[in-house]
């Protein structure tokens, strides 16, 4: 399909797992992509997975002053438009009430929230231009979250608050297009080698308990990938303001599973 023919997609956090694979889908939809991160290796190897001319690579933290003009500035000087932008980097870690500093609080939301909120005031006369699309990646998280993801929850919600408001406003006003997907448990790199730092066996995805995984897997990258690039695309429509859960059950009014058996970890 070339669903994304002539599009310049701008994929935070794609040298690694969900931005990974959104980058890669969306080339194979015909898109010009930029990639992001910060380490160089990383990016070198994501970089040669690309055909030559489907894929420019920007390293920088996104917590840096001025990350978010120079990034998107940098974007449209190497490629002369900008038509999406998918926030899908993050920063991940745990923490409740008891041991979550303001220091850690903030982090939180300084990269899972204003910083989205930065990339698309910077893109914003770019996307009007192209009557562009924004897609963050949230998290089922954002509903309520598990006691020690307590920080990584309130600032994905606060991010699916965020695509509500400008999903709205930006429609109206300039005719962009902003939606979120919020990804269950999915299989990335990072996740596989958590678990494992948890104690956990080399395959411990291949035998979860049904609580988890009614399926018999948790999801792939790939899968977020293709919600992504539909709502990258025209086929979406004019679509905005709107949060996709993706996952296996459902979330909110779910009865409780029989099955109460945890992951450790």
């Amino acid at each position: 399909m070339n669903r994304l023919k002539d599009k310049v997609v701008f994929v935070t956090g794609s040298v690694t797992g969900i931005g990974k694979a959104i980058a890669k889908r969306c080339a194979a939809e015909g898109a010009r992509v930029v990639l992001h991160g910060l380490e160089p290796d990383l990016g070198a190897e994501t970089l040669a997975e690309f055909e030559t001319g489907q894929a420019v690579l920007l390293l920088q933290d996104l917590a840096e002053e001025n990350a978010a003009e120079n990034l998107i500035q940098k974007a449209v000087d190497h490629y002369g438009q900008l038509d999406a932008i998918v926030n899908n980097a993050a920063q991940v870690g745990q923490g409740n009430i008891h041991n979550t500093d303001a220091a850690w609080f903030r982090r939180m939301l300084e990269i899972n929230c204003v910083v989205p909120y930065l990339l698309i005031r910077a893109a914003l006369p770019h996307l009007t231009s192209t009557r562009g699309s924004v897609v963050n990646i949230g998290s089922v998280n954002a509903w309520s979250g598990e006691p020690n993801l307590m920080p990584y929850s309130v600032s994905k919600g606060a991010l699916m608050t965020l695509t509500r408001n400008l999903g709205d406003t930006l429609m109206r006003e300039n005719g962009v297009r902003v939606n979120q997907i919020n990804p269950g448990w999915v299989l990335t790199e990072n996740e596989a080698k958590r678990k494992r730092e948890h104690g956990l066996k080399e395959d411990w995805y291949k035998d979860l308990p049904n609580v988890y995984a009614p399926a018999g897997r948790i999801l792939w990258p790939e899968e977020i990938a293709s919600c992504a690039a539909w709502l990258l695309s025209d086929e979406s429509g004019p679509i905005s303001g709107q949060v996709f859960d993706l996952e296996q059950h459902p979330f909110l009014g779910r009865n409780p599973p029989k099955d109460t058996s945890t992951i450790p970890g």
